[in-house]
């Protein structure tokens, strides 16, 4: 039986967004599959010591060893009884946020209730991650929806679905992946808004309603999420004043209202955090030219890894993220350029405002105020550029490729694929497991563990990942004052049948400044160490990130029986 062309083109249609559905619904099953495949990182196990309410309760381990079971009880909620003991261990929340947090308590509080309702496990913290990012999967659609149509939509979404930047981030206990949510909500909100504006016959005053304060709750807990959402209200304004001038002013007061919930915050949490915060790691003193040049590299940087190389980035070479960011950029190009051609310019625009231009306005203020903020963290500061960027790669796709739509998507969607689950399978972070499983053989013989480093990050994850029932102590230095403590605490009455040294790559905190300075520090600890131990085994422990990289060296009294 022969089809005629309109049924031809029904069929294609269907059969597209099935597999636009099928691979949202494979990206969802990625992330429940790797909820616990990875450990902690360094800072989600600060998250979790935060959204605990413990952080203020932390104390860095001084001079003499401590018991490392003393430090996993700071990752459990307090114990509590009754409403007034809740309250205060939600007053102690943001008293650690304000203390020397840099970032606003949203996410800190979302993720309290959460530890709340099921616990501190690894997958249990980072199924928050999953639910958020099924939000933000739905309001791609309806962004996409708004723009596109129905099939756009599906296109936008199943692209923010397996984009393997943002499936880092939803897998991630940080802040960045539910960010992802209050951006797209927020845009999808502009343009309902400016639909139900633009109708002539009659204005939906419940839809109405409805769209400002979805657009006042994303815009206020966006940027309780995140200061750096303020730039994302620029855009949204912007955006506002190219669908609907003639409302100007709604859109403005509705920006104005969401901006105004944080005030509280603002006025008492945000100046404590400025006292604290460290502002000049983002300066760049280089000349005119050299700044400029490295902006250059810094957008590239960006799209390399939020539309291609996505947790890679924290192991691939420079030089291989920004050839990566030129054929992203490169895309965008042709994409641009295609939907300029095919006449759809108000999609265009709408792209571009989305995309192209909270990245430029980032740009702009950090080449102004000489800084870089833009790369830092691996693109995740401007996570939020990360949807318009899609959308204008979507926008390309439904309106501007023709009979190359299908091959096309499926090509993008199985590279998005295939890099997100190579990530998590040919990549482990399981260093803290390696320990603990080097630990409790014969557990029973009294055990030292000696790190040079005092970063908490370090000292947290042993903490959370060694089994508190084994007796284990704990004796943390910094770098130049570690083979002097070492010295101390052999020479005192406690002894121990055997040490483990795990000496980090990075110790974060009081860094040697040199490789000889490192080198020395290291050779004094080992001619201390073998003065009393023999050495029995040494081996390289590696993660995702620099900050997983360990070298763990096993010391004992006796000899091997």
């Amino acid at each position: 039986m022969l089809l005629s062309p309109s049924m031809k083109q029904i069929k294609l249609s269907f059969s597209l967004e099935i597999f636009l559905v099928a691979a949202i619904a494979f990206a969802v099953f990625v992330r429940v599959l790797n909820l616990s495949s990875q450990e902690f990182w360094y800072d989600e196990v600060l998250s979790l010591l935060i959204s605990g309410g413990q952080k203020i309760a932390y104390r860095t381990p001084g001079d003499l060893p401590v018991l490392l079971s003393d430090y996993t009880s700071l990752l459990n909620l307090p114990f509590e009884s009754g409403l007034n003991n809740v309250l205060v261990t939600l007053k102690q929340v943001f008293r650690g946020i304000a203390g020397g947090e840099p970032h606003p308590p949203l996410f800190y509080l979302t993720q309290h209730v959460w530890l709340r309702l099921f616990g501190n496990a690894v997958a249990q913290v980072r199924s928050l991650g999953i639910f958020l990012s099924l939000g933000a999967i739905f309001s791609a659609y309806g962004l996409g929806r708004a723009v596109l149509g129905h099939r756009g939509g599906l296109i936008l979404s199943a692209l923010l679905a397996t984009n393997p930047f943002y499936l880092f981030h939803s897998l991630n206990v940080r802040m960045y992946g539910s960010l992802v949510l209050w951006t797209t909500l927020s845009a999808w909100a502009i343009l309902s808004l400016s639909a139900i504006n633009s109708d002539r016959t009659a204005i939906d005053r419940r839809k109405q309603v409805l769209w400002s304060s979805l657009l006042v709750i994303s815009v206020a807990g966006g940027f309780f999420t995140f200061y750096f959402f303020v730039y994302w209200v620029i855009v949204l304004g912007v955006l506002a004043l190219y669908l609907d001038r003639r409302h100007w002013w709604q859109y403005g007061a509705l920006l104005g209202l969401g901006l105004t919930g944080t005030v509280p915050w603002l006025l008492w949490g945000t100046r404590q955090q400025l006292r604290n915060a460290d502002l000049n790691r983002f300066s760049e003193s280089a000349g005119l030219i050299d700044r400029l040049v490295k902006q250059v590299q810094n957008v590239l940087e960006v799209l390399g890894i939020q539309l291609v190389s996505g947790g890679w980035s924290t192991t691939v070479p420079h030089g291989i993220a920004l050839a990566t960011g030129m054929v992203a950029a490169v895309f965008l190009f042709i994409a641009a350029t295609r939907l300029w051609q095919s006449g759809d310019r108000q999609v265009l625009g709408i792209a571009l405002i989305l995309g192209i231009f909270p990245l430029l306005l980032v740009v702009g203020i950090d080449f102004a105020t000489s800084k870089s903020t833009l790369a830092w963290g691996h693109g995740r500061s401007v996570i939020f550029v990360l949807p318009g960027c899609l959308l204008l790669l979507a926008s390309w796709l439904e309106q501007a490729t023709g009979q190359w739509q299908k091959p096309l998507i499926t090509i993008l969607l199985a590279l998005y694929l295939g890099i997100g689950v190579g990530d998590y399978t040919l990549r482990t972070r399981q260093m803290f497991h390696t320990i603990s499983a080097a630990i409790q053989t014969d557990a029973g013989r009294s055990t030292l563990i000696v790190m040079n480093s005092k970063a908490w990050g370090h000292i947290l994850r042993l903490a959370y990942y060694i089994d508190p029932k084994i007796s284990v102590s704990l004796l943390a230095a910094s770098p130049n004052q570690f083979a002097p403590a070492l010295d101390k605490t052999l020479a005192s009455a406690a002894s121990y049948d055997r040490i483990f040294w795990l000496d980090p790559e990075r110790p974060v905190w009081d860094e040697p400044t040199t490789e000889i300075e490192k080198q020395q520090f290291t050779q004094a600890a080992k001619n201390v160490l073998q003065s009393q131990y023999k050495l029995v085994r040494t081996e390289t422990l590696s993660g995702t990130m620099d900050l997983d990289q360990f070298t763990l060296s096993l010391y004992q009294r006796s000899p091997i029986q």
